[in-house]
């Protein structure tokens, strides 16, 4: 689009921002002057010939520069560079995506604006796949400046960033602002309606709402706040709620209905995005801490691409705030399992260890099956044609509607720049306890519907495998679960709703017959163990080797299957053991032992029971080999049930026998 007088208009798709002041510990992420502005070769032309390099062949570039001090951030957009400083911009939220915006959108050609005050130079960078970083231009300026570098987006086919470096002279320099444009298009822009799903985590939800409430900015495209409250501890009841309500001018909205997982509160968002007419859904999760910046970019990112398109935010740790826990996933096609989409991407980078420049593999374009519904952005074009999420509760509802959109020709794209914090995985354990039922379930119906493999691949061996890991594990509450899900699957997909509401109640009910369920905050809330208790003298024991696997197995199982526990299992346990030791292969050789849980809020009592051990892979086995059995049958049972089960009208019948206060 051309400005009245012929020249070209230009719009902003991304603005260089800086961390709120209650967050210094992200500063990395933004801004840094760092030790090295990329990783190079000794030797130009040994790349071609060495795909993968030994650490000596690498070799650091020190800029020279100081930390980023936090106390220089003026803005949310400004900050001061101190006399004889360097800052980059070249970090995970500050610097330009290059090959996102070169493989899913129409635009070309980009201008980079940066708007200074005092003296000394602006120096624009750009990277390749290979992390390899390239110096593209660089300007003097002095006094009150706008800098403008026109740049296009045609070598970053499979990767490679912008960005810029400021350093400032004797006098100091100040970046007023920064922002990287296109050219604008007579195309309006989308229109979002922004879902929060939360289940008692009032503190999070009021959060994450008062942080949308303090930066208006980023809202102006946002139709409603939608909140889907399914908790007893209820949003509306904190305090402050009504003024966090009211600087939303009207905009936040909130839905009470009873417990119906993930699954069954962001079916809502979608359902009722469709509704009012918006153009996406956003779905948010209620344990978060959201950069808010990062609802415009997946906004503008998805104005700007060819088809409909899924965009989702990355998860960094709400713990270790530097910490990206995972930068894009795929599905495993064989195993029906999260994977990574190449060998060379790292889990869990700390960005205030090595910087982007640092960091090779982050300059490569991911793509991606999927993204996690901590933050995701839908197309109600999309929601239209294929539905909602299917009636899962929780996990795998994600993932599923990733696939399901893939293959209906829809791709998702993990945008690197936006992003929340969330808890990690590492500090969660949901494949045991109340979880496993689902996890078990959904991944079979996963598998069933999408599997390209007979059989499912690798699924319902490895499926059997976690039953006799649980059951050696004495970890019986986790194994009933397994089994009824099992029970279910077998069942079909008809009940997948019915159930919805009343599967969880279910589980939790069985608590009380399992030992391991049975959480106490404190360990010396059990017996103390007697010394010397516990198994193969005290000695750490490994994993077996694959050789040995399944001979160790065998002799396991019988041995606890034949011999019965000692005299005192009940009494007293073995032993302790942190959670980070609670390996199947070392629980095993345990008749009585207190194990602490993921979060690190309590433990359980794990004992060893033959006759639940023998009851229960006995049903296992029974019913995987039934599954193995009606596999071809089931799989065209459920795939042909997908649009039922996620069509507006099931949905719609499922909310309204599930609504509370009049919702």
């Amino acid at each position: 689009m051309s400005a009245a007088d012929g020249t070209t208009a230009w719009a902003t798709i991304q603005r260089v921002i800086l961390p709120s002041a209650d967050q210094p510990d992200t500063v990395s992420l933004y801004a840094d002057a760092g030790t090295a502005s990329g990783i190079r070769l000794r030797e130009n032309d040994e790349l071609a010939r060495t795909p993968k390099l030994p650490e000596d062949k690498l070799q650091m570039f020190s800029s020279g520069s100081q930390q980023a001090h936090f106390e220089d951030l003026l803005t949310r957009h400004s900050m001061r560079v101190r006399s004889g400083e360097q800052i980059s911009f070249g970090t995970y939220f500050n610097a330009f995506a290059a090959s996102y915006w070169r493989r899913w959108t129409s635009v070309r050609d980009i201008r980079l604006a940066v708007r200074t005050s005092g003296t000394g130079t602006v120096t624009v960078y750009k990277s390749n796949a290979r992390g390899s970083v390239q110096r593209v231009d660089g300007v003097h300026v002095d006094g009150d400046t706008t800098s403008l570098f026109e740049l296009s987006l045609k070598p970053f086919g499979d990767g490679g960033w912008y960005w810029f470096d400021l350093a400032a002279s004797a006098d100091g320099l100040v970046l007023e602002s920064a922002q990287w444009e296109t050219a604008g298009t007579d195309r309006p822009k989308g229109q979002v309606t922004l879902e929060i799903t939360t289940m008692n985590k009032p503190d999070f939800c009021l959060n994450n709402a008062r942080i949308l409430a303090d930066n208006p900015d980023v809202l102006e495209n946002v139709k409603e706040i939608l909140i889907v409250d399914q908790g007893t501890q209820k949003v509306e009841d904190q305090e402050g709620f009504a003024a966090v309500r009211d600087a939303l001018g009207g905009k936040l909205r909130i839905i009470n209905q009873a417990n119906l997982g993930g699954s069954g509160g962001f079916a809502r968002g979608m359902f009722e995005a469709v509704e009012n007419g918006s153009d996406y859904a956003l779905l948010l999760d209620d344990d978060i801490v959201v950069e808010p910046e990062s609802i415009v970019r997946l906004l503008t990112f998805a104005d700007h691409c060819r088809k409909p398109t899924i965009v989702g935010g990355h998860m960094f740790d709400l713990y270790n705030r530097s910490v990206l826990h995972t930068f894009g996933e795929v599905v495993d096609p064989y195993r029906i399992v999260p994977a990574l989409p190449h060998a060379d991407m790292e889990t869990r980078h700390d960005f205030s260890v090595a910087n982007l420049r640092q960091t090779p593999w982050l300059h490569r374009r991911v793509d991606v099956d999927y993204n996690g519904w901590w933050m995701c952005l839908i197309p109600t074009k999309v929601i239209q044609e294929i539905g909602l999420s299917l009636p899962l509760f929780i996990k795998w509802d994600d993932a599923e509607y990733g696939l399901r959109a893939r293959e209906a020709g829809f791709a998702t794209v993990s945008m690197p720049g936006a992003a929340v914090w969330h808890v990690s995985w590492i500090d969660k354990d949901d494949l045991v306890g109340w979880q496993a039922y689902f996890h078990a379930r959904n991944r079979l119906i996963t598998t069933l519907i999408h599997s390209p493999y007979p059989k499912g691949g690798r699924v319902l061996r490895e499926s059997f495998q976690s039953d006799v890991k649980h059951l050696v594990s004495m970890q019986y509450f986790t194994e009933h679960g397994h089994i009824d899900a099992l029970r279910d699957l077998l069942k079909g997909p008809d009940d997948l709703h019915k159930v919805l509401g009343t599967k969880l109640p279910e589980i939790n009910a069985l608590k009380a017959d399992y030992p391991d369920a049975q959480l106490k905050e404190d360990v010396d809330d059990f017996p103390a163990p007697k010394i010397g208790r516990g198994p193969m003298g005290g000695t750490v024991v490994g994993l077996p080797s694959k050789k040995q696997l399944i001979p160790w197995g065998i002799k396991t199982v019988a041995r606890q299957l034949i011999k019965a526990p000692g005299p005192e299992s009940t009494e007293r346990p073995q032993g302790y053991l942190a959670h980070r030791d609670n390996r199947w292969y070392r629980v095993a050789h345990y008749d009585s032992v207190v194990v602490s849980n993921a979060e690190g809020t309590g433990a359980s009592w794990y004992q060893r029971d033959p006759k639940k051990l023998k009851s229960m892979l006995t049903e296992a086995t029974r019913l995987h080999l039934q599954l193995f059995r009606e596999w071809d049958k089931l799989a065209q049972q459920y795939r042909s049930a997908v649009a039922e089960i996620s069509s507006f009208d099931a949905w719609k019948k499922t909310f309204e026998a599930n609504s509370k206060d009049g919702d």
